[in-house]
Parts: structure tokens; sequence; C-alpha cells
């Protein structure tokens, strides 16, 4: 009824209600958002704890995020991201990105800190070297549509895009479900595999 989306209307309650430079502020005025006005598949306060303590247990220097959507993940991977560390965030879908922007800037992290790319994953990361001048990733953190989990774990490791020891951080596994993910990264031999218990988003 009032011709913005469900994200465009997210991001007008953030620049109503969030401290802009505070990114601990904005994904708090994102969760009263979603809990109380209108639900958005985005990361949330349950999965972000294990996103926190993993980025402080790795302190990657270089991070690659495949589903941007409106930003909450990815202010919740820059916060938490050591000095002089670089994230690279991809959304295919130019409305998702165009809010996403918004939100990543409005949190106070510039384009040397995080870097948006917009296009279809598949696309994108085989020019990831060349293009954007990522030469492997540390962490991978996937939040894209399921489906793709597999085939771009795969273009990753074809394009030598995951560095020594890379953590593969990969959401909603078991719920909507990454089956065929699931078992390849269980069985081929390359991975260690631990399964996080979280809730649904909000």
């Amino acid at each position: 009824l009032t011709g913005t989306s469900r994200e465009q209307r997210a991001f007008q309650y953030l620049l109503a209600h969030a401290i802009p430079g505070d990114p601990h502020h904005i994904l708090q005025t994102f969760d009263q958002w979603c809990y109380h006005c209108e639900h958005l598949s985005c990361a949330h306060a349950m999965s972000g704890r294990i996103v926190e303590r993993v980025l402080l247990e790795r302190a990657p220097l270089r991070v690659l995020e495949l589903g941007t959507y409106c930003g909450y993940g990815t202010v919740l991977l820059a916060q938490g991201l050591p000095p002089d560390a670089r994230l690279y965030t991809i959304e295919g879908d130019p409305r998702h990105a165009a809010v996403a922007e918004k939100v990543i800037r409005l949190a106070g992290f510039s384009e040397q800190t995080v870097e948006l790319i917009v296009g279809p994953s598949e696309e994108v990361i085989p020019r990831l070297r060349e293009k954007h001048g990522l030469m492997n990733a540390n962490l991978v953190f996937m939040d894209h549509w399921k489906r793709c989990y597999l085939r771009d774990l795969r273009l990753l490791e074809s394009h030598q895009l995951l560095a020594e020891g890379a953590t593969i951080l990969a959401d909603n596994v078991l719920f909507p479900g990454a089956p065929h993910f699931l078992q390849y990264a269980k069985t081929c031999g390359k991975y260690q595999c631990k399964v996080h218990r979280a809730s649904l988003e909000y």
C-alpha cells in the first residue's frame, strides 16, 4: 500500500531510530523492527553470536559474504573485523543491494573496509581476484540461496579463493536446508564440520 518494499521500510525505521556510526545500535534497531514490525529473513541476534565468536577466534583479514540482503550480516561481520581487514559482500538483487549500501554506510563503514559487489554470485566469484583484488578469503559467510551453497563453494575452490585453513560459515543448512552442500562438506575430506544449533530468524 505504501509503494515501498519491506526492506526500504526497515531502512526508514533505522534512519529514524538508529544512531549513525554505531554498528551495534544499528543491529539492535534492526532486531526491534523485525521482532515488532515486519519479518525480514536476515541473520539475527542468536546466529549473530555464533558469527561474533568465529570472528573473535579466527581474526580473519579477508572476509567474503555471499548474500548481503539488507546489510544486517554485513554490519555484523564488519564490526568484528580486526584492524586493516577487508570485507567483500555479494548481492544478486540490485534493489536489496541499494538498501544494503545505505545500511552499511549508515553504520559507519567505508568502501575501504566493506566493498559491496552487485551481481549473481556465480558470475562475481570468478572475477574476485582480477576485478576486486581478493586473492583469497580467510572466512566465507554463506547466507544467500541455499541451492547455490555447493555450487559456490566449488567455484571458490576451483578459483583458489580459499586461504589455507579458511572457515566456511553457512547459515540455514538444516532448514530450509542445503543437503547437497552439507553432504559434500562432510564427505569430501577437505573440511572439518560442526553444526551450530540456532533458532529461525525472529
